[in-house]
C-alpha cells in the first residue's frame, strides 16, 4: 500500500519560502545594494519588500503563495491524520477546537502574506503594513493554539516523545517572534530603518524552523496506516458479555457458560475428543475448563448443590443428560440434545 507522505508538505513550504529570500537577498547584493524608491533617504539596508516591491515582484508573489498554501495544507493535514487515526488522536474536544482555530488563524495569516506582496510598501505603503501585520500576527496567534492542544497531546501520551518535541519547537517559536516581532515594530515605528531591516530579515528566516516543524508532526504518519495510531497504551481489547452472567465463553457445543461478572481475556484448547475448554481471567478468579470427568468444572466460586457435587454439566455420558449430583428438578436429556 502505497502511503502518501504527507511530511513533504512543509518541506516545500520551508524550501520555498527560504530559495526566495535567499534568490532576493543575491540578487539585491549582487546589484551593487541598489537604494529603491521605497527607502527611507538614510536607509541603506533594504526590507524584504523594498526588494519584492521592484523587478523581483513575480518572484515575490509567487513564493509567498506557494509557501502558505503548502503550509496550509500541511495544517490541515494534521488535522486529517489525527481525525482518521494516523497520528495521535484529539482525546477531548478542547484539543479539536485548539486545533481549527489553528487552522483558521494560519488561513488569516496566509491572506495576510499573500495581500502584502501584491500591495506592495511602494504603491500601496498603508495597506502593506496592515496586511504585514495580519500575516505576523495571524501566524504567532496560530502557533499559540496549535502549542496549547500539543500540550494537552502531551499530557495524555505521555509515552509520545515526538509530541514533546514538537511542542518545545513550536514554543521557541512562539517566544522568539513575539520578541523579534516586538523589537521590528518599535524600530520601524521610532524611524531607525537600518535596525528595523535587519530584523525584519531575522524574523522572516526563523519563520522557515516554524515552518518544517511540521516535517516532525508529520512524519510518523509514513510509517501508519488508518487505524491503530490513536491507541494510549496498546493494552489488548476486551470482551463484555450482556445478561446477569456478565461475561460469557463459549465452548464447542455453542453453550454460553456465564465465567463471572464482567471482562473477560480468554485462551481456548481444543482436546482431542472435540470438546474445547478456556482458561482464562474473570473478576479476580480462574475458570479452568473441562475436568478429567469429562464435565465443565468451574472453581470460581464452587456451588455445591445437594450432595456437594460442583455444579457441572456432563457431555456423551451413556445415559445421557445430567450428572447425578443431587440436584432436584433437572430433567435428564438425551444424548442427541448434549451441549
Amino acid at each position: 500500500m502505497i502511503v502518501f507522505p504527507f511530511f513533504l508538505f512543509p518541506l516545500i513550504s520551508a524550501g520555498t519560502w527560504l530559495g526566495m529570500l535567499l534568490a532576493m537577498l543575491i540578487v539585491w547584493i549582487t546589484e551593487g545594494s541598489p537604494h529603491y524608491a521605497s527607502m527611507d533617504p538614510g536607509q541603506s539596508i533594504a526590507y524584504i519588500s523594498d526588494i519584492g516591491a521592484q523587478g523581483l515582484k513575480p518572484l515575490f508573489i509567487a513564493g509567498c503563495v506557494v509557501t502558505t498554501i503548502f503550509l496550509d495544507l500541511a495544517f490541515v493535514s494534521e488535522r486529517w491524520l489525527r481525525h482518521s487515526g494516523r497520528l495521535e488522536r484529539n482525546t477531548t474536544k478542547a484539543e479539536k477546537v485548539l486545533s481549527v482555530l489553528a487552522i483558521i488563524f494560519a488561513i488569516a495569516g496566509t491572506a495576510g502574506l499573500i495581500l502584502l506582496s501584491i500591495f506592495d510598501t511602494l504603491r500601496h505603503p498603508h495597506l502593506h503594513d496592515g496586511f504585514l501585520l495580519l500575516f505576523i500576527a495571524g501566524y504567532i496567534i496560530s502557533a499559540i493554539f496549535l502549542c496549547a492542544e500539543y500540550q494537552r497531546l502531551g499530557i495524555h501520551f505521555r509515552n509520545r516523545r515526538i509530541l514533546r518535541i514538537s511542542f518545545w519547537l513550536k514554543l521557541s517559536f512562539i517566544l522568539v517572534e513575539i520578541c523579534l516581532a516586538v523589537v521590528f515594530g518599535v524600530l520601524s515605528y521610532d524611524g531607525h530603518t537600518q535596525q528595523a531591516a535587519v530584523f525584519e530579515w531575522i524574523v522572516a528566516l526563523i519563520f522557515t524552523f516554524w515552518v518544517l516543524s511540521f516535517f516532525v508532526d508529520l512524519l510518523p504518519a509514513a510509517h501508519t496506516k488508518r487505524s491503530g495510531a490513536g491507541k494510549t497504551d496498546g493494552a489488548p481489547a476486551l470482551e463484555m458479555g450482556s445478561g446477569s452472567g456478565g461475561a460469557h465463553v463459549v465452548n464447542s457445543h455453542g453453550y454460553a457458560h456465564p465465567n463471572g461478572n464482567g471482562y473477560t481475556h480468554t485462551t481456548t484448547t481444543t482436546t482431542t475428543n472435540g470438546n474445547s475448554y478456556t482458561n482464562g481471567q474473570a473478576n479476580g478468579y480462574t475458570t479452568n475448563g473441562y475436568s478429567s470427568g469429562n464435565g465443565l468444572l468451574t472453581n470460581t466460586a464452587a456451588r455445591a448443590y445437594g450432595s456437594g457435587q460442583v455444579d457441572g454439566y456432563a457431555d456423551g455420558y451413556p445415559n445421557g443428560g445430567y450428572r447425578d449430583s443431587g440436584m432436584a428438578g433437572h430433567k435428564p436429556v438425551s444424548s442427541a440434545q448434549n451441549f
